[in-house]
């Protein structure tokens, strides 16, 4: 199966909503009760996310129509939730871009892998973070390479292990 990744569309809204919502029965089911909880509401958020053109959706083409399986947020340039990190640091201040939301609806093998390709031929150095309840995410971005720099606060001010990911040189 080839999947394509591409810029998401007021359209795609339906689908990127149920996604969100089996990432969230997910994160629930593995011992994640507090990152996006019921009460979070990402609608306005995901729209302006496509309004600025940095929300991204992963999709393959069966017969003619396309499905779309998962969603992230791709941000090139200062995060202001990157500003400031405790209990660590970053390990270089150059430029870089933040990978936010990710979901997924659990149908596709190495997601993660797949947005991460993605975002590393755009910008090859990137930052994201996690709960720290969100064991699953912990692990696959350590295995894909990334690093735990330290800790990071949301805009609701709730704490996130920060991760960052350097293309090595040869």
């Amino acid at each position: 199966m080839s999947y394509m990744i591409r810029k998401a569309e007021k359209e795609d809204l339906p689908r990127i909503y149920e996604i969100y919502e089996t990432a969230r029965q997910f994160m629930r089911e593995n011992g994640n009760h507090a990152q996006w909880g019921a009460g979070d509401r990402p609608e306005e958020l995901l729209e302006d996310d496509i309004s600025q053109g940095n929300l991204y959706v992963l999709e393959d083409a069966v017969a003619d129509e396309a499905i779309i399986h998962a969603v992230f947020a791709f941000i090139e340039g200062e995060d202001p939730v990157y500003l400031k990190i405790e209990q660590g640091s970053w390990m270089v201040d150059t430029e870089y871009a933040a990978v936010h939301r990710v979901a997924s609806d659990g149908t596709v093998r190495n997601v993660l892998e797949k947005i991460m390709d993605y975002c590393k031929a755009q910008i090859p150095h990137l930052r994201i973070d996690t709960h720290e309840d969100n064991k699953v995410m912990q692990h696959v971005l350590e295995k894909y390479g990334f690093v735990r720099c330290g800790i990071v606060y949301v805009s609701d001010g709730s704490p996130r292990i920060a991760y960052e990911l350097l293309e090595k040189s040869e």
